[in-house]
C-alpha cells in the first residue's frame, strides 16, 4: 500500500500561498518545505520591536546608509528544503535603491537579526532558529527578553553573552561605531527605565 506525501513548498510557492486572501492576518513561516503558523505575540512584544525599530532606524539615518525591516519581512536561511523565518527585525549595512528592494522574501545576508520573545516561544525553537541565521552567514543576532529586560548576544563560534538594563548594547564590530543603553530598548517616551519582575 502506498502513502501519499503531500509535496513541499519552496519559498517563492510559499509567498504565494500566504500571500492569498485567505490567508491574510496569519503569521506564518516555511520550515524544511512545510508551513508552521504562530500565535500573534501580543502588546508588549509589539511595543518592543517598535522601541527597537526606533533605535536602529535612527542609527541608520545617523549613518546615511544601510536598511532595516520589520513585520516578520522573509528572510530564505535553507534551500532545498526551503525554510523562510521572519525576523522580528533585520539590519543591512548595503545601500540598495529603494526600487531595487526585493517584493518578496531575500536572499541577502543581514548584518543583524533581532528576535524579540513572546509569551508562547521556546527555548528549543529559538535557539535553532539562531543557528540557522549563523549558518546563513548572519554575523549577530540579539534575542531581546521584555520579561527580564535582557539583551542575549550571539556570534558565530561564541559563548553567547547576557546584557541587563544596567549595560551598554554595542554593535560588536558588526554594526559600526553603535551603542545604546539596554534600558532604552524597555523604556517609553518620557517614562522612567523600566524595572524587572522579582
Amino acid at each position: 500500500m502506498s502513502t501519499k506525501t503531500t509535496p513541499k513548498m519552496t519559498a517563492e510557492e510559499f509567498f504565494e500561498w500566504a500571500n492569498r486572501p485567505e490567508n491574510a492576518g496569519r503569521r506564518l513561516e516555511l520550515e524544511d518545505g512545510e508551513v508552521i503558523e504562530m500565535p500573534s505575540p501580543g502588546i508588549l512584544h509589539g511595543t518592543v520591536c517598535w522601541l527597537l525599530g526606533v533605535i536602529l532606524g535612527q542609527y541608520l539615518f545617523r549613518r546615511g546608509t544601510g536598511h532595516a525591516t520589520s513585520n516578520d519581512a522573509g528572510l530564505v536561511v535553507h534551500r532545498e528544503p526551503d525554510t523562510v523565518r521572519g525576523p522580528d527585525l533585520m539590519v543591512f549595512l548595503d545601500a540598495p535603491r529603494f526600487e531595487t528592494l526585493e517584493p518578496k522574501y531575500t536572499e541577502r545576508v543581514p548584518a543583524l537579526v533581532v528576535e524579540v520573545l513572546s509569551p508562547t516561544d521556546r527555548r528549543g525553537k529559538t535557539l535553532r532558529r539562531i543557528e540557522q541565521y549563523h549558518k546563513r552567514g548572519v554575523p549577530l543576532v540579539w534575542l531581546v527578553d521584555p520579561e527580564e529586560l535582557t539583551v542575549t548576544v550571539y556570534r558565530p563560534n561564541e559563548f553567547p553573552k547576557v546584557l541587563d538594563e544596567t549595560e551598554e548594547l554595542t554593535g560588536n564590530g558588526v554594526l559600526p561605531d553603535f551603542s545604546c543603553p539596554v534600558r532604552t530598548l524597555f523604556t517609553l517616551p518620557g517614562q522612567q527605565p523600566a524595572v524587572p519582575a522579582p
